[in-house]
C-alpha cells in the first residue's frame, strides 16, 4: 500500500475516533479539525407537544445543554450508533438507529410518533416530511470553520487523501484550498455521501463517495483508494 497520507478534517471528538480507526486499518492518518463545534441558545418545545426526538448528530446531545433533561425517557430516532449511544447516555430511549441518513428514518416511524422534535446544527440537510408527521426543528449547536493550519497546507503540497464528513467541510475545504493556492490535482477526496461529494467541486486527482454514509464505509473507501494509488491505478 502507498504511504499516502490520509487527512481527517471533521471536528472533535469525531476526528479522534476516525483517526484511531484509520490507524488501526494501517492508514497513515492525521487529524486537522477544520471546525469548532459550539452550543447555541435555544427554546425548548414543551414535552407534551413531542412524541419523539429526531437526531442527526451526537453533537446535538453534547451541546444541547440542561434543556435536554426536559425530554428524558422520550423515544429517539438516531441517525447512527454513535448518536444512539450518546442519546442513551443522556437518559433518552432509543427507538431506532438508522443507516443512510435521517430521511430514511422518517419513512419508518412508529404510528404513534407523529410529532417530532429535531435537534440539529445550524447547517443541516433539509428533510421531506411525510404526510401526517410534524417536525419542529431547534438549532442547538453550530460548527464554526477554522483556517487551514500550516502543517496541513504543507501536506497538501504533495499527493494526499482527504476525508470529507459533511457538505460544509467539503465546501470550506475547497474554498480554503483555492485561497491557499493548493494544486487540486495532487489531492484525492473521499466523501461520506454524494451530497458531500457534490459540494467539493471539480479538479481533484480523484473524488468518490462511500456507498453508505457512515465512518466505516468512508474508511473502507479510503483504504481502497490508497491501495489503488499505491498500485498505480
Amino acid at each position: 500500500m502507498t504511504r499516502l497520507p490520509v487527512l481527517i478534517l471533521r471536528p472533535e471528538p469525531g476526528a479522534a475516533a476516525t483517526l484511531t480507526a484509520a490507524r488501526a486499518m494501517g492508514l497513515v492518518a492525521q487529524a486537522f479539525p477544520l471546525f469548532e463545534v459550539r452550543a447555541v441558545s435555544w427554546d425548548p418545545v414543551p414535552r407534551e407537544d413531542v412524541d419523539a426526538l429526531l437526531l442527526g448528530s451526537a453533537n446535538a446531545l453534547r451541546h444541547g445543554g440542561k434543556a435536554l433533561a426536559t425530554y428524558h425517557g422520550l423515544p429517539v430516532y438516531a441517525v447512527g450508533e454513535t448518536t444512539a449511544e450518546a442519546a442513551r447516555e443522556a437518559g433518552l430511549d432509543v427507538a431506532a438507529t438508522g443507516r443512510g441518513g435521517l430521511q430514511n428514518m422518517l419513512e419508518a416511524l412508529e404510528p404513534t410518533h407523529r410529532r417530532l422534535l429535531r435537534l440539529a446544527g445550524r447547517e443541516r440537510v433539509e428533510l421531506a416530511v411525510p404526510r401526517g408527521v410534524e417536525v419542529v426543528t431547534r438549532e442547538v449547536y453550530a460548527s464554526e470553520p477554522l483556517p487551514l493550519p500550516t502543517a496541513l497546507i504543507d501536506l497538501l503540497a504533495s499527493p494526499s487523501l482527504v476525508l470529507l464528513h459533511s457538505g460544509e467541510a467539503a465546501a470550506h475545504f475547497a474554498q480554503s484550498c483555492e485561497q491557499a493556492g493548493i494544486d487540486r490535482a495532487l489531492v484525492r477526496l473521499a466523501a461520506i455521501g454524494p451530497r458531500v461529494e457534490a459540494r467539493a467541486g471539480t479538479g481533484w486527482a480523484d473524488l468518490r463517495s462511500a456507498p453508505t454514509p457512515d465512518d466505516a464505509a468512508l474508511l473502507a473507501l479510503a483504504l481502497r483508494m490508497c491501495q489503488e494509488a499505491g498500485s498505480g491505478q
